[in-house]
């Protein structure tokens, strides 16, 4: 490992934002904000976001008609009665030490279960365009209600596509709905509900009490959280000013706006006889729980389905016999299991492609699916012939082999790489959309950060190994690749980079930082390495502050591609960064601008995004964070770690942003020991889930 001494020529002056926080959360942020200018605008036609999007609220009405059917709504209230009041007195009880209530436990214990319960299929639906976007007059009777509360009318069109068509009456009945739009905050709220209100609007009014609680459980769910532990809860809602915080949360129970669980903790035979088994309550959205378990319902019906291999079974085993190591290890797993993880790097790419190999030489109707476009392509060079989607286009039907008359894919193995950034919706449609007897293969590389959406699901099926787990054998090669593995396992090593793989460059300040970064993407790199400009991506902690991607776009594009911004501060040429929905970022490029928008080429899909929607979901991109950029490699990655940057840093983190690179990592280093610090101490944020306890009735742990 090398260490470029610094220069001193002028600095790039960048305006400053305020630091962002924790890199789960604003990547979240950030990528909500991106996706909710969608649900705005009026499409001359439906997008693949928009039938992504379709297909969702179709799949959340299928879950919610079979959770109707296994147990009864809570009935609105003012107060709690019954079952729900029973639970949250048994809440009492455990944080006071007690027992919990046998009769409690015993009524949330989880009814058995089909093992393999039978999926409804459905079609995916293309939405008019007119529908994603709210009535004209619906948004002016908004803007009314907001002008006359002192909120900004900007958000009258977010608002009105949020609360409906009679968004108006909401507001005035309850100007505390107002938390529902995204990026409005408690202290907002509050001040339009004074305006609107005058005196009644006080902190112990219950529609507040209710409002914060979803409020809080919507920010878990961008923390990565499906839900959150009461007590937890409670304590956030009285750091907001709630003054009776179990009021609160039995008024949002009794009116449906979050559901309640008790979860078992432990095994069953941890317990004696004579005692019940320790019990955690957990309060969700119901969006999110529903979607879990979906998930985990899917993922037994998997599990449980052993696949018929018939007169193929020897050829499977001389599809095994002709490969080697690992790789081998998986295609004898997919063999005889529904569901199979394979965790490893970038070399373990290797391992699936010689599975789908396999599989179409059995005559097996195989296609793998990637996070983005430009995972899409470094597959497909990997595995010559095999059909490679993206998920969101297999999902969508844009992409893929499409829906047979039930509406499941047409496949019998489906390969999912990039799998830690499944979140839970998506992991749910994935395996509902599966077909009876289908294989599904989860691959990735368990060390990057986990999905910007919440759930922990990759994580979460190694930690249950409920099915066989295939752990690749080969090692990324080359000094990057050493470095990479220390740091999967805790070590920051000094690698030997006799051709500047690995080049440090410290500096002291943030204008240090900014200027470095643009002499090695713009001069160096391309010099000393041979890696042009625009192969070399910039990898920074957050979007705000001195150093964040606002800054160093703005200071790459004057140096590497000045121009006027023109169309929404964007020119041709401009690298950019575009979020079709939540959670998604595809890198590409400016090509044009014209009447109907701005025209993109992203990882060789040509993509026209309509004027209203630029600001919102199209940023600059010669910078990205580790969670854009996450799925993507470069051939040169320069890692900015400005000295605000310490509280940001992780192992996930590090690991992410360094493994980007495929034959150059140049790290701009301000942090000090903060980073050989993060990488031995700072493990992934916890997320708090559902899908193990949902998991383990129906699946049994696999033995060893």
């Amino acid at each position: 490992m090398s260490t470029e001494p610094p220069e001193t020529t002028e600095d790039a002056e960048p305006e400053g934002a305020p630091a962002e926080g924790a890199q789960d959360s604003r990547a979240a942020q950030d990528s909500e904000a991106a996706g909710t200018q969608d649900s705005e605008a009026a499409a001359a036609q439906v997008s693949e976001a928009e039938a992504e999007l379709a297909a969702q609220r179709l799949e959340r009405e299928r879950i919610e008609q079979r959770k109707a059917q296994r147990q009864a709504p809570i009935e609105a209230g003012a107060k709690l009665s019954g079952r729900a009041a029973d639970l949250l007195a048994a809440v009492r009880a455990v944080e006071s030490g007690e027992k919990p209530a046998a009769t409690v436990f015993e009524e949330a214990r989880p009814a058995p279960r089909r093992p393999a319960p039978e999926p409804v299929r459905r079609q995916p639906v293309a939405v008019p365009a007119e529908a994603a976007a709210p009535a004209a007059d619906a948004v002016q009777a908004v803007r009314g209600v907001l002008a006359q509360g002192g909120a900004p009318q900007g958000l009258a069109a977010q608002a009105a596509a949020v609360l409906g068509e009679d968004g108006a009456e909401v507001l005035r009945a309850d100007p505390w709905q107002l938390l529902r739009v995204a990026g409005v905050r408690p202290e907002q709220a509050d001040g339009f509900a004074r305006a609107l209100l005058g005196a009644g609007a006080g902190p112990d009014d219950e529609r507040r009490g209710r409002a914060v609680t979803v409020w809080l459980l919507e920010q878990a769910a961008l923390a990565g959280h499906t839900a959150l532990d009461l007590p937890a809860l409670a304590a956030a809602l009285g750091r907001q000013g709630v003054p009776d915080a179990e009021d609160a949360v039995q008024n949002a129970i009794s009116e449906g706006d979050v559901l309640v669980f008790q979860d078992a903790i432990g095994e069953a035979g941890d317990a004696q006889e004579d005692e019940e088994r320790p019990v955690r309550v957990l309060v969700g959205l119901e969006r999110y729980a529903l979607a879990e378990e979906s998930l985990a319902d899917g993922l037994a019906r998997l599990v449980n389905s052993v696949p018929e291999r018939g007169d193929a079974g020897e050829e499977w085993e001389r599809a095994a016999a002709s490969a080697a190591g690992s790789a081998a290890e998986l295609i004898r797993a997919v063999a005889g299991h529904g569901l199979v993880l394979h965790t490893g790097g970038e070399a373990s790419l290797a391992e699936p492609a010689a599975l789908l190999d396999a599989a179409h030489g059995l005559g097996l109707r195989a296609w793998a699916a990637t996070h983005g476009p430009v995972g899409r392509a470094r597959f497909a060079a990997a595995a010559k012939g095999s059909g490679v989607a993206t998920v969101a286009g297999l999902l969508s039907g844009a992409e893929g082999p499409g829906r047979d008359a039930d509406g499941a894919l047409d496949l019998d193995l489906l390969v999912v790489l990039d799998a830690p950034q499944l979140d839970v919706e998506t992991a749910a449609l994935v395996t509902e959309s599966l077909p009876d007897g289908a294989r599904l293969v989860l691959a990735g590389d368990p060390n990057v950060l986990w999905s910007v959406g919440p759930g922990r699901v990759f994580a979460d099926l190694l930690a249950a190994r409920v099915c066989p787990q295939i752990a690749s054998r080969r090692p990324d090669p080359g000094p990057l690749g050493e470095l990479v593995s220390g740091i999967g396992v805790g070590e920051l090593y000094q690698v030997e980079a006799p051709g500047k793989e690995v080049v440090i460059v410290p500096v002291r300040d943030a204008g240090e930082a900014v200027h470095r970064t643009v002499q090695l993407v713009a001069d160096s790199v391309p010099r000393a390495i041979g890696v042009p400009a625009e192969e070399t991506q910039v990898i920074t902690p957050g979007h705000g502050g001195a150093v964040g991607t606002r800054a160093l776009n703005a200071a790459l594009k004057e140096r590497l591609n000045p121009g006027p911004g023109r169309f929404g501060g964007f020119d041709p040429g401009d690298r950019i960064a575009y979020s079709p929905a939540p959670g998604r970022t595809l890198p590409g490029r400016v090509v044009t601008a014209d009447g109907e928008g701005l025209h993109l080429a992203c990882g060789g899909e040509e993509i026209v995004v309509p004027r209203e929607r630029v600001e919102q979901s199209v940023r600059h991109g010669w910078a990205l964070t580790a969670h854009q950029a996450v799925g993507c490699r470069w051939p040169a990655v320069v890692v900015v770690l400005p000295g605000d940057a310490t509280q940001a840093l992780s192992r996930p983190w590090v690991y992410t942003a360094f493994s980007r690179a495929d034959r150059h990592l140049s790290v701009v280093h301000g942090v000090e020991q903060a980073l050989p610090r993060a990488v031995a101490e700072v493990a992934a944020k916890p997320r708090t889930t559902r899908l193990p306890v949902l998991l383990a009735p129906q699946v049994p742990a696999l033995d060893g």
